[in-house]
């Protein structure tokens, strides 16, 4: 029995769309939910990070800046291999539910959001994937 949280099970299913994106030559995905990315945060300074990449994605992952807004590019990947996003993709990093932005998924199947860094192949310190920076769209 997993002693993951809803938080780690959806970084590892995030890390995995990320190495396939890698892998494909698409740009870095986008981390946008403050929940996930606060555990990843709290995992990256923990021993057992390397251990969790390797099991969620095959190697290790690193974690960079990336600050953008717009369509998030990985949404359809991650419905091939999940199915939908579930809500913990929507909610802060206290808990609060954007249940505006989670409606609007489920109506269009599209996430429209801002965000700060993405995963980066290897420890952080190889050469990058690529990034994109959107313009500001309406959020």
């Amino acid at each position: 029995m997993s002693t993951n949280t809803v938080e780690q099970v959806e970084l590892g299913r995030f890390l995995e769309v990320a190495v396939r994106q890698f892998d494909a030559g698409c740009t870095a995905p986008e981390m946008f939910s403050p929940a996930i990315d606060s555990e990843w945060h709290r995992l990256l300074n923990s021993p057992n990070y390397q251990e969790f990449c390797i099991e969620h994605a095959g190697r290790r992952i690193g974690h960079a800046p990336n600050v953008g807004a717009g369509e998030i590019s990985w949404v359809r990947a991650y419905g091939e291999l999940f199915g939908p996003l579930p809500e913990i993709w929507f909610t802060d990093q206290h808990g609060g539910l954007d249940h505006e932005r989670l409606a609007r998924y489920r109506e269009t199947g599209t996430v429209v959001a801002e965000w700060d860094c993405s995963p980066v192949p290897g420890d952080g310190g190889d050469v990058a994937a690529p990034t994109r920076q959107a313009a500001a769209a309406t959020l």
